[in-house]
């Protein structure tokens, strides 16, 4: 074998195997160090509750958002919600970013330009990014890139559901409400929307709190319904009240106090089994001590 031929060989596969940490290189690279940024704020609150798709009707919302970074400034926020999914537009306040990545920066550099998000203008000439969202009120991670540093940077997005109107939820943005009155059973006045318009609620409502958390006693006036459904978790209708020729009763959680709370009813009246959209508002202000229900 001639020494070029062999000087040839020798080379391709020293070069073959220094690759790897080639490439790991060319990846770090590209990645911004903790040193090279600000120290990252958290995003949301321990209260939040997530909210999908399915729990808001469908159409566009401007939301309020958060971001990790004051480098990474979001002027205007808009959700749609749509069959079944979520998507966001987010117009940022400066042109720093040219693109963003659903992901790690390590992960968007690796990724060789494979996900990454462009931007289009909007009428002022600002950055826009559109890109599907798994639900509000949860930490998204996001890398934006930076052209002038030509690296990555981590960040974490976070969109408010809570800044959306209440009557297109199907569930509270928020964990339940704790309030200031003392254990023991209440009755309190309550506002019932949505639905036909038709279904009537027992009125006041007996309420029992305990530790600063309440929950309440939903009698329909109607025999009708099934099962309840708050924040995705099913509460049965209570056997014992039908079977003594009572009306549909449940004992749900209150989420919220003064503004509306959503609910959904599955009712047995019509052909088929349907689950319809309620919203309950309990007039704490209008809370009556009384003796417990027996």
């Amino acid at each position: 074998m001639r020494a070029s031929s062999l000087f040839a060989i020798c080379f391709n596969v020293t070069l073959f195997a220094l690759q790897p940490s080639l490439f790991a290189q060319s990846v770090d690279s590209l990645v911004a160090s903790e040193s090279e940024m600000l120290k990252p704020r958290a995003v949301g609150t321990d209260d939040m509750c997530a909210v999908y798709a399915t729990d808001i009707a469908d159409g566009s919302y401007v939301v309020d958002s958060e971001s990790s970074s004051s480098m990474f400034r979001i002027t205007k926020s808009v959700v749609t919600a749509h069959d079944g999914a979520l998507s966001v537009s987010i117009t940022l306040s400066g042109k720093s970013y040219s693109k963003l990545f659903l992901g790690t920066a390590r992960a968007a550099a690796e990724a060789q330009g494979t996900g990454d998000i462009a931007y289009t203008l909007d009428e002022n000439g600002a950055f826009v990014f559109s890109f599907p969202i798994p639900a509000l009120n949860e930490a998204i991670s996001c890398a934006a890139f930076s052209a002038k540093k030509g690296k990555w940077y981590d960040r974490l997005i976070l969109f408010d559901a809570s800044t959306i109107p209440l009557e297109s939820l199907f569930v509270s943005p928020r964990a339940p409400q704790k309030i200031s009155l003392k254990n023991g059973t209440y009755r309190i006045p309550l506002l019932l929307s949505g639905g036909s318009g038709k279904a009537r609620l027992t009125n006041p409502a007996y309420v029992v709190v305990k530790d600063g958390y309440a929950t309440a006693e939903i009698e329909w006036g109607s025999a009708n319904y099934d099962y309840m459904t708050v924040n995705h978790k099913k509460y049965p209708v209570d056997m014992k009240i039908l079977e003594k020729g009572g009306t549909s009763t449940f004992m749900i959680p209150v989420y919220a106090f003064n503004k509306k709370m959503p609910v959904t009813a599955d009712t047995l009246a019509m052909s088929k089994s349907h689950e319809i959209h309620y919203w309950l508002e309990f007039d704490l202000n209008a809370a009556k001590k009384c003796k417990k229900k027996k």
